[in-house]
């Protein structure tokens, strides 16, 4: 088992910088999330711990080993890519013992180790199968057995589930998440889906255009967003942002829209002071937007009106596209509105859910 350390880590191409100034640490055992667009650098990350790239500059550690000059033979990583990269001339069985037979590995530990995984991954009786005879999410299994069985110190896997219909890839994430805790070993797993990021990370580390732009927990990323990326990107549907001006007013504070003016709660006031008067971006996830009469109790409610431009009913919930004169937003409401196209309502916004961000920075007020 092993911890991972990145350092400073640059990685080009050409004139082109792709990874700028990668500083993270990854604790032994604990399953850490890549996430972003696709070309924000986290399959390059991946690579580059797993020594299928070379670093421009910095370093990398697994435990307290420098791994830069390091074979990817030798770094005790074992990766599971997008495609499953499976032999198909070969049964799923040699397939997963294939990597232990280049080690030279004794074959009765070969066997056992390969039959200990089968039963771990539900492909005991699949062994003797080719690959072409197997469904999408066995595939995917057995591209995880074979990495299990080389024990390494950290998996890496580079979305492994992106192949797979959207109710396996419900059922496999729940496998994966369960098998890091049976493996207790540390992974590191990249997706671009903020889905399989929440549900699955210990920790998430954010990325955009080759930087980090914020790691912390599941929770932490969704109700405190660093900046209006990670805000815009962490949850489904992403953040409403409105362009507001903060005014203070008889006492209050208030951000107005030009469309509409909320009140800002007097327990969130303290770290806007300083921002009275200007202009700010004014967040408000689909979630914390209420049809009136259905609004969840103990909210700071702040009532604004909006024309509602699509409907969609996805069965446990609702979600309108709305119109508040000079801006367009998603609200998630609740399944009981009867509501239509073309229809003026009466919502409320959660204050207490309220998120302002600098304008010019585009970092979180607080």
């Amino acid at each position: 088992m092993a911890s991972v350390t990145y350092k400073n880590v640059y990685k080009r191409f050409g004139d082109v910088e792709v990874i700028k100034n990668m500083n993270l640490d990854i604790a032994d055992k604990e399953f850490m999330v890549f996430v972003g667009p696709s070309g924000c650098g986290k399959s390059t990350n991946l690579r580059l711990l797993a020594g299928l790239e070379e670093i421009s500059e910095g370093e990398i550690y697994i435990g307290d080993r420098v791994v830069n000059d390091v074979p990817p033979k030798d770094r005790d990583i074992a990766m599971v890519f997008q495609s499953y990269a499976l032999y198909p001339h070969m049964s799923v069985y040699d397939n997963m013992a294939f990597g232990l037979k280049l080690r030279k590995t004794p074959k009765d530990e070969i066997d056992k180790r390969v039959k200990e995984a089968g039963e771990i991954l539900g492909l005991a009786n699949l062994l003797d199968r080719k690959p072409k005879a197997l469904s999408g999410g066995q595939r995917q299994r057995v591209a995880v057995g074979r990495a299990i069985v080389r024990d390494p110190a950290v998996f890496l896997m580079d979305e492994p589930l992106s192949n797979l219909d959207a109710k396996l890839r419900v059922s496999a994430r729940a496998s994966i998440s369960k098998l890091h805790r049976d493996l207790e070993t540390t992974f590191i797993y990249v997706t671009h889906d903020q889905v399989e990021a929440m549900t699955m990370g210990d920790r998430i580390a954010v990325l955009e255009d080759g930087y980090l732009r914020q790691v912390d927990s599941p929770r932490n990323l969704y109700n405190l967003p660093a900046n209006m990326f990670v805000a815009g990107f962490i949850g489904s549907p992403s953040m409403n942002f409105f362009d507001a001006t903060l005014v203070g007013e008889e006492g209050n504070l208030y951000v107005d829209t030009g469309d509409f003016r909320m009140k800002v709660p007097e327990a969130r006031r303290a770290p806007y002071e300083a921002y009275v008067g200007k202009q700010v971006i004014f967040g408000l996830r689909p979630e914390h937007i209420y049809q009136a009469e259905f609004a969840a109790p103990n909210i700071v409610p702040a009532p604004f009106e909006a024309m509602v431009e699509v409907v969609e009913l996805l069965g446990h919930e609702l979600h309108l596209y709305l119109n508040s004169g000079s801006k367009s937003f998603v609200a998630t409401i609740d399944i009981r509105v009867q509501t239509h196209v073309g229809e003026r309502m009466s919502l409320v916004g959660d204050m207490n859910n309220m998120h302002l961000f600098d304008k010019d920075t585009e970092e979180a007020i607080r």
